[in-house]
């Protein structure tokens, strides 16, 4: 198991490169981490966008623009269909997709295209996002979703957001995860719909309905993150103070934790997108290079 997201820069590196795609990467901050991911042997790239801007940002940065496969795209637009056309091209294999400069309703458009996109194709298949941080509070990493895409998962969804944060959990080599179902309270009260679900994954897990992890809910985040905590109101238990993940009941208590963990408590991210034929990287904007870099690390370590 590893606890640091550069440990995730190492592990990657024993699976073999894959070939990153870049959607519109126009912009320093996407070029970089690319430029960064390619220099640690973890991918080979093409990048997607202008290619006169492409040339001019590593000419201003000190970057090579040699290592990277360069497809002209001047439009945002078609150069998020065309990097998925590249990615679908000859089969998906080795490949994940990065967003670079264009805006996040036309990355997801792109990907979400019925004829041409990403999506595999059941009525049943759905899009949702892992972040995994590290918190410098926080003893380990934690996988958490969602964060960023569906708003109010039901009772179906979250199930297929669990066997995400499983599967993302297994890919650090998280044996079998401990993940914390999270309510407002641990307390199972049939007013609050998020502890009635979680109390019923809960048992689910405890079943053997839902595999490959330790499941409890509801549990508060006090609850789920420390042992102090736990052990003041009693709640048992291996996830208690311990969880590996967090499935959160809403878009809301998923958005309002990221953006706490990050601008107030100094946290460290990777995230991606999960559900379609490939990761699809996407970060802000405005997230750092380090963000960037790990977080294509994360897809590269979860590509076929």
């Amino acid at each position: 198991m590893i606890t640091k997201l550069d440990d995730l820069l190492e592990l990657v590196k024993t699976k073999g490169k894959k070939r990153l795609i870049a959607a519109y990467a126009n912009d320093s901050h996407t070029i970089g981490a690319v430029s960064m991911a390619v220099d640690r042997g973890i991918v080979d790239a093409t990048l997607v966008g202008d290619i006169e801007t492409i040339k001019k940002v590593c000419q201003e940065e000190g970057i090579d623009v040699n290592k990277f496969e360069l497809v002209q795209e001047a439009d945002e637009t078609k150069a998020g269909v065309k990097a998925v056309e590249l990615v679908n091209e000859g089969g998906c294999d080795g490949k994940f997709l990065m967003k670079g400069l264009l805006s996040t309703d036309k990355y997801m458009r792109a990907i979400l295209n019925k004829e041409k996109g990403l999506m595999p194709g059941k009525k049943t298949d759905m899009l949702t996002h892992m972040a995994v941080f590290e918190v410098p509070k926080y003893h380990k990493l934690l996988v958490c979703s969602d964060v960023a895409i569906v708003p109010a998962p039901d009772m179906k969804q979250k199930q297929a957001i669990l066997g995400y944060l499983i599967s993302t959990a297994k890919s650090l080599e998280i044996a079998k995860p401990k993940v914390a179902v999270l309510a407002a309270t641990e307390q199972v009260s049939t007013g609050m719909p998020a502890c009635v679900e979680a109390a019923i994954i809960s048992k689910m897990g405890e079943r053997g309905q839902i595999k490959g992890a330790i499941i409890d809910g509801p549990l508060a985040l006090d609850v789920a993150i420390d042992k102090e905590s736990a052990q003041t109101k009693k709640v048992g238990g291996e996830v208690a103070g311990d969880a590996d993940c967090i499935l959160f009941p809403n878009i809301e208590s998923g958005n309002v934790f990221y953006k706490t963990c990050t601008k107030f408590g100094g946290a460290e991210l990777a995230c991606m997108v999960v559900g379609a034929k490939v990761p699809c990287v996407l970060t802000s904007r405005g997230d750092s290079i380090n963000t960037k870099l790990y977080s294509i690390a994360l897809a590269a370590l979860n590509a076929r």
